[in-house]
């Protein structure tokens, strides 16, 4: 029962994120039909979102292993999913341990502090905690200790980060209903500094000139489709035919198989952006319940891509720039004695186009540009750096891949260290 409670209920972000939708609504007292109609609709948002995010994946895991043939590259790949599953068998219980007390200690800082921000991003919470039991553990610590003194740290990031990036969040949405719970948060807020520092808001992404025989471009979804066409074409030239039609097309031509996966991503990105306008529609209103009753004025705090239909364009952007400060890491990597970290599409996509988002904020279209160039090379360094202080995790030949993570470990492995 314990592990179904963690696993499959505070572990899957569609039915944490229905559950408190649930109960808001219930505070409020709304009719049978109101409940279980926002429930299942909040819910459903997120599952579209998940649905849109699988087919992204799934595109970019074709992707990633053309790009590997084509140019052999070899080294540490940062997966989240991966390294958590690696370490179950070691932390397994310590990790669940402590992302329940730590959402526990989240709603109960909301409640007590001025920061008023619920962590929703399920996954996320559970990344870092296993995190958090891994890198604790090679201080010595264990037991209750290691659990209490995790479940702080968690509970803390989970306001604190949040709180970190509402500023920018009010620009982005215009307004203060949502924040952004995901922890590549300190790769968002250097983004938007960068941004600032390098940009000019009032030339944003969304307004970019495009001649009228372009008119197409305009819609991003046409924009990202072919974009993306181009990235495929010229990956899967180099790949080769042969490689391509045995072991990934199933025989269909690799130039057609090429244009089909890059207008699936585009797919996927465009039903992500649909069950983020549903989620937004109906966690917003359903969330009052507990705002007003259990922790007041409280926002609930998402995964990062809520802020993608606010800036479409700096999406796009974003990820290809984050990208390639991925690519042009693998070469300076080497230089300063660090493993070699293979840019990871997925970390590079979702969190590349949300520093995208938040560059574009705060500096425009340049904002965007560097700020998410910025974040390329945060998730390239930062996981390089992890790397060590992750004990005989740090051998898999995987990695935690978000900023926060890196940011989180290295500073924890620095201070046991320092009192050890």
């Amino acid at each position: 029962m314990f592990n179904v409670i963690m696993n499959d209920i505070l572990g899957t972000p569609a039915i944490l994120v229905g559950l408190f939708a649930l109960v808001g609504l219930l505070l409020q007292k709304k009719g049978v039909a109101d409940v279980v109609s926002g429930t299942l609709k909040t819910i459903m948002g997120f599952i579209i979102l998940g649905a849109g995010a699988a087919v992204l994946v799934g595109s970019l895991e074709i992707f990633g292993a053309m790009f590997e043939k084509a140019f052999n590259i070899q080294g540490v790949i940062p997966n989240n999913e991966a390294i958590v599953a690696l370490a179950q068998n070691t932390f397994g219980t310590e990790t669940a341990m402590i992302m329940l007390i730590g959402m526990l200690v989240n709603i109960l800082l909301a409640r007590i502090t001025k920061f008023k921000y619920i962590f929703l991003t399920g996954h996320h919470t559970l990344f870092m905690a296993c995190l958090l039991a891994a890198v604790l553990s090679t201080s010595g610590m264990n037991g209750v200790v290691l659990v209490i003194v995790g479940s702080l740290i968690l509970g803390s990031l989970m306001v604190l980060l949040p709180a970190l990036l509402q500023p920018t969040m009010r620009e982005i949405t215009g307004s203060d209903d949502i924040a952004l719970g995901h922890f590549g948060s300190i790769g968002y807020f250097v983004a938007a500094k960068v941004g600032k520092l390098t940009g000019d808001k009032t030339k944003t992404t969304e307004e970019v000139k495009v001649p009228k025989s372009l008119g197409f471009l305009r819609d991003s979804s046409v924009a990202l489709a072919l974009t993306m066409a181009i990235m495929y074409f010229v990956v899967a030239m180099v790949a080769g035919s042969g490689f391509i039609e045995a072991e990934l097309s199933d025989g269909t031509n690799f130039l057609v198989f090429s244009l089909l996966q890059a207008i699936t991503f585009a797919g996927g990105v465009f039903i992500i952006l649909a069950g983020v306008r549903m989620l937004i529609a109906e966690i917003v209103p359903a969330f009052k319940g507990v705002a007003d009753k259990i922790v007041p004025n409280a926002k609930p705090a998402l995964d990062c891509p809520i802020v993608f239909p606010f800036a479409p364009n700096a999406v796009i952007i974003g990820f290809l720039s984050s990208f390639t400060a991925g690519l042009i890491s693998l070469l300076l990597l080497p230089v300063f004695g660090l493993a070699v970290i293979v840019p990871g599409l997925v970390p590079h996509f979702f969190t590349g186009a949300a520093a995208g988002v938040f560059g574009n904020a705060t500096g425009g279209r340049r904002g965007a540009i560097i700020g998410a160039f910025t974040n390329g090379l945060l998730i390239s360094f930062l996981p390089a750096l992890l790397l060590p202080v992750l004990g005989s995790l740090g051998f898999e030949g995987t990695t935690f891949g978000d900023s926060d993570f890196g940011v989180v470990g290295i500073l924890l492995g620095y201070l046991i260290s320092l009192f050890s």
